[in-house]
Order: structure tokens, then C-alpha cells, then sequence
């Protein structure tokens, strides 16, 4: 059986492979990016901590500064608050929060300042010890060389919107060679849709970039981890796991929340906040070095278990300070691999007392769920988890316990701590995807079909008189000829015929063409026309061409769809009696 409607399962426009086009150039630009800024960090790092001029990846951990080093981190706060200040406080914080009110609340654009800056403001902060990642930073280059690249070509909002979220998810992929959870990141915090105009662009540019990744950065995990099988008692565990990191998780974001409060009451420019934070960040580092920088080595030691509990716990508890500290100061810096550092401490605190599979499983597990938890990105932590470490035994575990993290913080927590940061601007963002009730149902499921119409060849006084008169009880009436429409008629339309002494209706229209309603558009579509053109009602036809009249769609029928997805929220129901009895005749 074929359907007749054609109405398809996507929506489809030809512009698509054009805007395909373009993101591949914005994936090679933004890898290129990412590299430069790594490159930054490096380069910062050295003349920092060790005053040479290179690009070797050296930890700050291995500085001799000695006491010297509480300053360092202060030195780079200052500079990058007056970069923030004198050239563009777009710079400041971790960026995808940043990301996310351009494309809802700036239709996309992001200027060039933001694109030169927020790389180099990031290199500063993370080279002179701030314990940030790489990642926020390039998510946010990223996408302002989308966005700037978009405004070049004529582009749609909507087409800008996909190209600045795939240059951010493809600089996400060039630092960490995560295409899968960079495309996941992009659905789960940019993108606000599941559409395949937006997810075919991001997925090549994610591609894209994993491919050249290679050139400038080497293949493979980025921390490679081997685990063994996990057993049934590890179930316990995992939720046990998921729920603790979910208590991290809003303790991190609520701690965030207060600092950000501290500094907003301090009676300083917000300018020197940074460098009040960098104090903070410096004294830390002080009295546990590794906690400085960006860390990926000390990740990586979390997560093969070559650190004594002791270690653990010092680096655990310094890091999470100064980077609520340091980011709550309005610096510019990224989330994921500090979270990535908590997570798996925290991972190594517990795994000697959760059973069911080696000690060494739960860094990788905790990793994730905290990600998944302060994010509110599931699908994004644990892919990231399986990109970052292609450990495939602890795939299951690392699910389960990063699902449950993201139930604990949803269910305690109003919202992210990336969102969190948008609402206290005055901007509310809703994160649950549905499907739009008004694109699951047609026209001709909600129009009126008996429709009281106007004849062309009436005369203009006697439609005033019989349809616009004291028991008048329409604003507006569909004018025919033979059953073909000719347009819609209101009281304004027909006084001013009147007053012109026109004499029938059909000299009110000439040669316009009516703007009509088709019984297979979606009422999405619809509404869409009704707001755009300011008016009420629409006559439907039965096709363009015949413009044969056989209904009306007004704003109150667009309401019905409502009323399904009310009762299919809300109204309960218990098993019928006599559902599962069979009948024989």
C-alpha cells in the first residue's frame, strides 16, 4: 500500500550538500585551531614556568619557581582580564555556555574578536597554570570560525547556526579524537534539534577533522586503558558509583554558583577578578603542583592507578578549589578535562571498596559519570569515555553509572552549570527534545470542512448586509467562483470596496492569488504562515493548481494537536478488562 500525501519522514532542501561543502572547509580550518592553540599552551607554559621560548609539552608540575609560582597563575588572570576588558568580554568563561547563547540568543553570529581572543586569552590562562582544558576554548574557536566563515556566503539563521556547531565540534574532535561524542555533544548542548540539515554537516565536519587529526596530533586514544570483564556484583557498584559522582557533580556546580556570587559582590572591576582567582590557582599549585595546567598526564596516571590514595586525595581536593575558584572568576578556560581529572580521582578513591571488577575499572566509570552529571550530557559521556580509552569491557559500566549520575543531578538540580550561567543573563533554556505535536499531525486532520463562503458575483451591498452584518459571526469568509477560490474576504476589504463603488466582489481581487493552506502541509507549517503573513485563518484547497476550496484552517484548529499531547501526558489509564480475550464467531 503507497501512501498518497507525500509527506516524508524528514524534512529536505537541496541547499544541504552546499552547506556540507562549507563545513568541511570550517573542520580543516578548526583542526588547524586546535593545533595552534595546543601549540599556545605549550609555548605559554614554557615561558611561564621555565622562561624559554618553546613549544615542547612540558607539565607545570616540573616548574622550580618554589613560592614564586602563586604569582604565575595571578600574572596570566591579569593579562586576560584586560584582554576581556579592552578587547571583547565574549572571551571570558568556558565556552560552551558561551556557544550556546550565540546560536539561541544572537542568531549565530560571533564576531572576529572572539575567534583571535578566546584562543590566545586560553593559552595564557592555561599555560600560566589555570586548571582548565583545551577543549571549552576550541569549542568556542571553533565556532566562531563556523559563524564567521557563514556570514560570508548568504546563509539562513538556522544555516549558520549548523556551521558554527560543526567548526565547534570539529575542534572538539582535533583535541581529543572523539568524533562520535563530539557529534553527541553537538546534539545534546548546541544544536537544539535532531534534524538531518544540521546533524549530516556536523557528522562530516566531525569526520573531517578526525581524519586530519592525525597529521598534527598523532592517532589512537588519547589515554589508552585496558579493563577487565566486569562481573554481577558489579551492578551495585555502578550505581553506587553513578550516584556519588551525581552528589560530586552538584556539589561542584553549587559551589561554582556561590563563588560566581563572591566575586559578583567584591567592589572591584570584574576586569581584575581573573587575577584574584589566578592568587588562588597559584596558591594551590603551590602545595600540589599537579594540580596546575591542563593535566592530561595526571588523567592519565588516574586512570592506570599510579598514584597512592594519598596523592589522590591532595590532587582531588586542590583541583576542585582553585577550579571553582579560577572559573568562577570569569577566566577563560574549559570544563572537560578538570572534570575528567575529578572524576577519575574520585574513581580511585572508591575502587579499592566497590566489588565486582578491578580497581583499575572505576577511574574510567567515575570519569564519565561526573562529566555526564555536571554536563547533563549522558550520550556525549559515555562515548567520550569509549573514545578517550577504547576500553569496550567498560562500556556497560560506564553507562549504567553515568545514566544514573544524570538522573541524580536532573531530578536535584534546576539546571547545568552551563545553563546556569545563560539564566543568570535573563535567558531561560529548555533542554528536552520532543517531537513538535503541530509537525505530527496535517491540515486535513484539523480543519473546518463545512465552510460558509462568498460568491465572486455577489454584489459588495448584499455580502455587507447577509455575511457582515449585526449576527455577523466569521472576521473573514472565503470569496469562490464555481467552487474555485478566488481569495478571502474581511469587513476592511469590502468597505473599502465599497467606498471605491465597486460592484461585485470579484472586482476586489483582480489577478491576486490567494495565499492558501494544502491539506498534506503540517500544521507546523501552517502556523508558521499564519505569523509570518499576520493573519487568522487560511482557506485550504485541494492542490495549487485548481485551487479548488475544501475546507478552512484557522489559529484555534492549530490547537487540537494540543489536546492529544495533553491526554497523552497526563491522562492515566489501568488495563481494560477483556483486552488480551480472544472471540470466535
Amino acid at each position: 500500500m503507497s501512501t498518497l500525501d507525500g509527506r516524508r519522514d524528514f524534512a529536505t532542501d537541496t541547499t544541504l550538500f552546499r552547506i556540507i561543502a562549507i563545513a568541511c572547509v570550517i573542520a580543516v580550518l578548526a583542526t588547524v585551531a586546535a593545533a595552534l592553540l595546543l601549540d599556545l599552551i605549550y609555548f605559554f607554559t614554557n615561558l611561564f614556568f621555565f622562561q624559554t621560548f618553546s613549544l615542547a609539552n612540558h607539565s607545570p608540575a616540573q616548574n622550580t619557581l618554589g613560592w614564586k609560582v602563586i604569582i604565575v597563575p595571578a600574572v596570566g588572570g591579569l593579562i586576560v582580564g584586560l584582554m576581556a576588558r579592552f578587547g571583547s568580554d565574549k572571551i571570558r568563561g568556558h565556552g560552551i555556555p558561551e556557544a550556546i547563547e550565540a546560536i539561541l540568543f544572537s542568531r549565530s553570529r560571533v564576531s572576529s574578536r572572539v575567534a583571535v581572543l578566546k584562543p590566545l586569552s586560553s593559552g595564557i590562562v592555561i599555560g600560566s597554570g589555570g586548571p582548565f582544558g583545551a577543549e571549552g576554548p576550541i569549542i568556542m574557536t571553533g565556532g566562531a570560525i563556523g559563524s564567521l566563515l557563514a556570514q560570508f556566503v548568504k546563509l539562513t539563521s538556522a544555516e549558520r547556526k549548523t556551521l558554527l556547531v560543526a567548526g565547534a565540534a570539529a575542534g572538539m574532535t582535533a583535541v581529543f579524537g572523539t568524533p562520535v561524542a563530539a557529534l553527541l555533544l553537538a546534539v545534546e548542548l548546541l544544536l537544539f534539534e535532531w534534524r538531518p540539515r544540521s546533524m549530516l554537516p556536523v557528522a562530516v565536519a566531525c569526520a573531517v577533522a578526525a581524519f586530519l587529526r592525525g597529521t598534527f596530533m598523532g592517532t589512537g586514544p588519547l589515554f589508552p586503558v585496558d579493563t577487565a570483564p566486569v562481573t554481577l556484583p558489579a551492578l551495585i557498584s555502578c550505581i553506587l558509583a553513578g550516584l556519588l559522582c551525581g552528589v560530586m557533580a552538584r556539589s561542584l556546580s553549587m559551589a561554582l554558583y556561590k563563588v560566581e556570587e563572591m566575586f559578583e559582590h567584591l567592589h572591584v572591576h570584574w576586569m581584575w577578578w581573573p587575577a584574584i582567582g589566578g592568587l588562588a590557582v597559584g596558591l594551590g599549585g603551590y602545595l600540589q603542583p599537579r594540580a596546575l595546567g591542563v593535566g592530561y598526564d595526571v588523567i592519565g596516571d588516574l586512570l592506570h592507578n599510579h598514584l597512592a590514595i594519598g596523592v589522590v586525595l591532595a590532587i582531588l581536593i586542590v583541583k576542585a578549589i582553585i577550579w571553582v575558584v579560577a572559573l568562577g572568576s570569569g577566566t577563560s578556560g574549559g570544563v572537560l578535562a578538570p572534570l575528567l581529572m575529578l572524576g577519575a580521582g574520585l574513581g580511585v578513591v572508591l575502587g579499592p571498596v566497590l566489588p565486582g571488577a578491578d580497581s583499575g575499572l572505576w577511574p574510567l566509570v567515575c570519569m564519565a559519570a561526573t562529566l555526564s552529571g555536571v554536563l547533563g550530557a549522558p550520550l556525549t559521556a559515555i562515548v567520550f569515555a569509549f573514545g578517550l580509552t577504547h576500553s569496550a569491557n567498560a562500556f556497560l559500566p560506564v553507562m549504567l553509572a553515568s545514566i544514573v549520575s544524570y538522573g541524580f543531578v536532573v531530578l536535584t538540580m534546576p539546571r547545568s552549570i552551563l545553563t546556569e550561567k545563560i539564566a543568570r543573563r535573563g535567558f531561560h533554556i529548555y533542554r528536552e527534545y520532543t517531537v513538535d505535536p503541530l509537525e505530527r499531525h496535517c491540515v486535513r486532520e484539523v480543519m473546518t470542512r463545512q465552510v460558509r463562503t462568498i460568491q465572486a458575483t455577489d454584489s459588495v451591498a448584499q455580502v455587507l448586509q447577509d455575511h457582515f452584518g449585526p449576527l455577523q459571526n466569521h472576521r473573514a469568509f472565503p470569496v469562490v467562483r464555481d467552487g474555485i477560490l478566488v481569495g478571502m474576504l474581511d469587513r476592511e476589504a469590502l468597505l473599502a470596496g465599497q467606498a471605491n463603488n465597486v460592484a461585485t466582489i470579484a472586482e476586489l481581487f483582480g489577478a491576486h492569488v490567494p495565499l492558501v493552506a494544502l491539506p498534506d502541509e503540517t500544521c507546523r507549517i501552517v502556523a508558521t504562515r499564519l505569523a509570518v503573513h499576520a493573519v487568522e485563518r487560511l482557506p485550504v484547497v485541494q492542490d495549487a493548481q485548481s485551487r479548488r476550496l475544501i475546507g478552512l484552517v484557522a489559529r484555534s484548529d492549530l490547537i487540537k494537536p494540543s489536546l492529544q499531547l495533553f491526554d497523552e501526558e497526563f491522562h492515566r489509564e489501568r488495563l481494560r478488562k477483556g483486552m488480551f480475550s480472544t472471540s470466535s464467531r
